[in-house]
């Protein structure tokens, strides 16, 4: 008997048990990480749906309409760069300030799905910036309906399970 077999090796009954079930506490914990982290590159994948439905619309009818065009840009130039930093692995990269920064990018990709939502329905029943949506594009608007919806519920979700499993850790 070596030194490694003496350590690794159970002393009583009881130790075996408790070992059985420490692996099974870190098994349920890694099924509990992956949905939020599903639910997060989904939601992440619904924000550039939302930022390449409005570029298409912008190449569309809605390049020449003042603000706008420029609004839709926007919307397509933040949808990117939220939705590529939510598919990056910002734990690794950020060190310390990681769980600030994956909260921030999903609270960014929150606000911009259901801001553009707010302001498509706004502008469905008064003008908005001067322009009233004329429904040019009927097929775009249910998708671009459906990906702000879905990224509101993925990232929620995401966020919901992040903090749930922290909280859940902690009793």
């Amino acid at each position: 008997m070596n030194v490694e077999t003496t350590l690794t090796r159970p002393q009583t009954p009881e130790h075996d048990d408790r070992h059985r079930a420490a692996g099974a506490g870190r098994a349920g914990h890694q099924r509990s990480r992956w949905w939020w982290l599903v639910a997060r590159f989904s939601g992440a994948l619904a924000v550039l749906a939302v930022g390449v439905i409005h570029l298409q619309q912008y190449f569309g009818p809605y390049s020449t309409i003042p603000k706008i065009g420029t609004l839709f840009l926007v919307n397509f130039g933040l949808a990117t760069a939220i939705g590529l930093a939510l598919l990056a692995p910002i734990e690794h990269l950020t060190g310390r300030a990681a769980g600030a920064a994956v909260v921030t990018l999903t609270l960014a990709g929150i606000a911009l799905s259901a801001g553009s939502f707010v302001l498509l329905a706004i502008s469905e029943q008064r003008p908005l910036f001067g322009f009233m949506e004329p429904g040019y594009d009927p097929a775009a608007i249910a998708a671009s309906r459906t990906a702000e919806i879905a990224a509101v519920a993925l990232l929620a979700a995401s966020l919901i399970g992040r903090f749930a499993r922290r909280r859940s850790a902690r009793w």
